[in-house]
């Protein structure tokens, strides 16, 4: 006969699944508008701010050159990075808070 320890928990009660889903959404929410400003931040002051920078100079290229060609693409592969592993994060919690109770 199985023991108890193998047996799976019982599934929690539906208010707890919804309380938990509503925060776990709410975090994500954030996060993504966060991240979604910075995005701008990043697209817009690059545009914006390229003549005020174009006197200062990066290697030999103009400030405003750099970071338009690699500045910001690195700035959205570290927002990529962000996001995933900021997801795994509330995901791994979104979990727990289902096996333990909201």
């Amino acid at each position: 006969m199985p023991t108890d320890s193998a047996s799976p928990p019982p599934p929690p009660p539906r208010e707890r699944i919804l309380a938990a889903r509503a925060r776990h959404w709410q975090r994500t929410r954030r996060l993504v508008l966060v991240l979604l400003a910075l995005w701008l931040a990043t697209g817009f002051g690059t545009v914006f701010f390229a003549r005020d920078l174009a006197h200062l100079s990066v290697f030999g290229w103009q400030l405003s050159f750099y970071l338009a060609a690699q500045g910001a693409s690195l700035i959205y592969l570290a927002i990529l990075g962000a996001y995933a592993w900021r997801m795994r994060i509330l995901d791994r919690e979104f979990v727990r808070m289902l096996r333990e109770g909201a």
